[in-house]
């Protein structure tokens, strides 16, 4: 399929500088629908502007840090008309994702959000996969994704546990015997878990492996100064199934205790033990219950109806639904050219393999000659067999001497009684 986008020679695609801050807040607060999520948003662009310089240097060198603040702005005329964020979604970086895209509405028609994702598409060559997620009520996001070859991968729903249904969980016991702390020992536990717990097509697209499950000592350290610095502070555990060997349960939570933000929980059961669900959100209740009242957000996707299930039964509100996206790339060529495979020839395919001359048409035929072999056999051994040279018709023709080769098959079949015995 042709893909026939608008080109602008005027606009230039390039990564990120200081000046273009105050034009990313400006579109990103635009084009942000909801007010908390737009207070969000200048928060983060806030602390981006005073620790820009130290970010900047973190993406000269390999670091946990530095793809931090990923960033492509479309400019015409010195003016910012778009924004893409990315950055690596696994520890191989053969899957990236898709953070926000922003595009003036004026520029929306000049293709400018298709010429962003297709350059991230073509310049970071590292990148197999391409993930995002985005809301089912936003038309437009959707369909440049789509336009630009993006599918549906699975769908999420995010829901909402208020503090009084937290208070009510929290007065059970959870049934949780093996419930363990979270380790970079524990990594292939995780993994194997998360292996698990999706379809073979997520799997393949998330493509993670342990390394992913592990936390190196400067990420902790700068986890813990964050944490220390927002007030907040993340739990994680898992549940142990001895007799398998294996984690069948893992959540992780982040608790804030200034009261000013909801909880946020991540849950994963294996498919076989979804009796953990009221298990786990019993311990999660458990855990907030000390801290001021907040709700606790978790998502489910559509391939978890047993939880969606649970809970819808325990009366929890649903906040936003959106779907998972993703994308292959094969090749890195400009997807805008057709390439068509029946008009490809050989010498285009391989360059190095040129004919020495054209091939000659030739009359044989293997059938014919295959029928031809297998008559002159049959005919050898039907003469061997009334001649009486041999005993038995098994003998290969091979073992035949040059003596019964030169005697003709009709002088012996003339009279057969006066042949004389051997001896």
């Amino acid at each position: 399929m042709t893909s026939v986008l608008p080109q602008n020679q005027n606009v230039v695609i390039r990564p990120v500088q200081y000046r273009d801050l105050e034009g990313i807040e400006r579109l990103s607060v635009e084009s942000c629908e909801a007010e908390i999520a737009a207070t969000d948003i200048q928060k983060q662009l806030q602390l981006l502007r005073h620790w820009y310089g130290l970010l900047k240097f973190f993406s000269l060198f390999p670091n946990p840090f530095q793809y931090r603040f990923c960033t492509y702005v479309a400019e015409q005329y010195r003016q910012v008309l778009g924004m893409i964020q990315v950055s690596p979604f696994n520890r191989t970086r053969s899957t990236w994702k898709v953070e926000r895209v922003a595009v003036e509405a004026k520029a929306r028609a000049q293709g400018i959000g298709s010429q962003l994702l297709r350059h991230c598409f073509e310049a970071i060559g590292e990148a197999r996969t391409w993930l995002l997620e985005v809301n089912v009520n936003d038309k437009e996001a959707l369909a440049l994704y789509r336009q630009n070859g993006f599918q549906t991968l699975a769908q999420l729903t995010y829901w909402e546990i208020q503090p009084q249904l937290l208070q009510e969980l929290a007065t059970g016991e959870p049934d949780l015997p093996n419930l363990l702390p979270v380790s970079n020992a524990d990594a292939q536990l995780l993994y194997q878990l998360d292996t698990a717990s999706m379809p073979p097509l997520v799997r393949q697209v998330f493509d993670r492996d342990t390394h992913d499950f592990k936390t190196n000592l400067f990420s902790a350290l700068i986890q813990g100064l964050k944490q220390w610095r927002t007030k907040t502070e993340v739990v994680s555990g898992y549940v142990f199934e001895t007799q398998r060997k294996a984690a069948i349960g893992y959540f992780q939570v982040r608790l804030y205790r200034n009261g000013q933000k909801p909880h946020v929980a991540t849950l994963t059961v294996h498919p076989a033990y979804t009796w953990l669900y009221p298990e786990l959100l019993s311990q999660l209740a458990r855990l907030a219950q000390d801290l001021p009242p907040q709700a606790l957000q978790l998502a489910s996707a559509d391939y978890q109806p047993e939880r969606e299930e649970y809970l819808k039964q325990i009366g929890a509100d649903r906040i936003e639904h959106t779907l998972l996206m993703s994308r292959s790339v094969y090749h890195k060529l400009r997807e805008s050219k057709f390439v068509s495979l029946e008009g490809l020839q050989w010498s285009e395919v391989l360059q190095s393999l040129q004919p020495g001359r054209k091939p000659v048409p030739g009359g044989m035929s293997w059938l014919h000659q295959k029928q031809q072999s297998l008559e002159s056999v049959f005919q050898i051994n039907s003469s061997y067999s009334i001649s009486g040279q041999l005993n038995s018709l098994s003998e290969p023709a091979v073992h035949l001497d040059n003596s019964f080769l030169e005697v003709s098959p009709q002088s012996q079949l003339a009279d057969p009684q006066q042949e004389k015995p051997c001896g």
